[in-house]
C-alpha cells in the first residue's frame, strides 16, 4: 500500500519476531582480561654526551612518536637532552596515509586504560633510567592527547619530574585536586585559534593550578592546534634553566681541584 493513500504501511511480521525474540534474550554482561601489549618508544641521544637530562614526550591522538620526535627537536637546545618520544599502546592506520598512527585510550574502560598506560609509562622511564643516568632531570612533555598522559605520568608515577611542557590539552579531571607539592614546574601553551584546547579550557587550567600554588608560565600565540614557534621557544627557555640548575648542583658535588678521595 503506497503511503501517499495517508494509510500506514503494514509492519512486516519478521520484524514483531524479532522484537518479541529480543525481549527474550537476556543482555549480554561485560568482561575484561589484562593482555600484554607491545610497547613502543624512540630515544635520540644528547649531543653533549652524559649526564645528560632526560625529555619524554607523548604525542596526540592520530599521531606517532616519529612525528612526535619531530616537533621535540624544534625545541632550542634540545641537542643537550636525551629525548624519548613514547608511542601509544593503540595503533591503528590513518586513513587518508595508511601510515601506521596511535592514541592513548577512548572513554571506553577508561579508568583501566589510564592504569595501563602508567604502568607502561613507567615502566618506559625504568628503562631509560637504567641505560642513562639515574640522577639527572626529567621533563615530560605533551601535546593535545599527549597532554594528559604527561600529567598523569609526571604525578602519578613513581618518577620524580622536574618539568612539564603541556601544549593544547587540558589538565585530567581526576588529577583536579592533587596536593601542590607534587605538582612540578609547567609550561603551559595555547593557540589563540584553538578548537579543541579553547579558551575557556586555557582559563580553566590555569585557575586549577592557581589553586594548586605551582609554578607555571604560559604562552599564548597567534595559531591553532599546532607547535607554534613562539611556543617551542618558550620551551628552549624553560628547559635551559632546568639543565642550567642541574650544571650548578653538580658543579658544587663536585670535588674541588687538588682534593683527595
Amino acid at each position: 500500500m503506497d503511503i501517499r493513500d495517508g494509510c500506514a504501511p503494514t509492519r512486516p511480521a519478521w520484524l514483531n519476531y524479532n522484537d518479541e525474540h529480543m525481549a527474550a534474550t537476556p543482555s549480554p554482561t561485560v568482561h575484561t582480561i589484562l593482555a600484554q601489549a607491545l610497547g613502543r618508544y624512540l630515544i635520540l641521544p644528547s649531543t653533549s654526551g652524559s649526564p645528560a637530562p632526560l625529555l619524554v614526550g607523548f604525542h596526540g591522538y592520530g599521531e606517532s612518536a616519529e612525528r612526535h620526535l619531530e616537533a621535540l627537536q624544534g625545541i632550542p637546545g634540545v641537542e643537550h637532552w636525551r629525548v624519548a618520544s613514547v608511542q601509544g599502546l593503540h595503533r591503528f592506520y590513518q586513513t587518508r596515509t595508511g601510515q601506521v598512527v596511535a592514541s592513548w585510550m577512548t572513554s571506553q574502560d577508561r579508568e583501566q586504560m589510564i592504569r595501563d598506560n602508567l604502568a607502561y609509562v613507567s615502566d618506559v622511564v625504568t628503562a631509560l633510567r637504567a641505560t642513562g643516568d639515574p640522577d639527572t632531570p626529567l621533563v615530560y612533555a605533551g601535546f593535545s592527547q599527549g597532554v594528559a598522559m604527561a600529567y598523569r605520568a609526571a604525578l602519578s608515577t613513581k618518577h620524580t619530574c622536574r618539568g612539564l611542557l603541556a601544549l593544547a590539552g587540558d589538565i585530567p579531571p581526576e588529577l583536579h585536586d592533587t596536593p601542590a607539592q607534587h605538582w612540578p614546574p609547567i609550561l603551559l601553551g595555547h593557540g589563540l585559534n584553538d578548537q579543541w584546547y579553547t579558551q575557556d579550557k586555557w582559563r580553566k587550567d590555569q585557575n586549577i593550578l592557581k589553586s594548586r600554588a605551582s609554578r607555571f608560565d604560559t604562552v599564548q600565540f597567534d595559531g591553532g592546534h599546532e607547535w607554534h614557534p613562539d611556543f617551542l621557544e618558550a620551551a628552549g627557555r624553560f628547559l635551559d634553566r632546568i639543565r642550567e640548575q642541574q650544571i650548578e648542583i653538580s658543579a658544587a658535588r663536585a670535588p674541588a681541584d687538588g682534593s683527595h678521595a
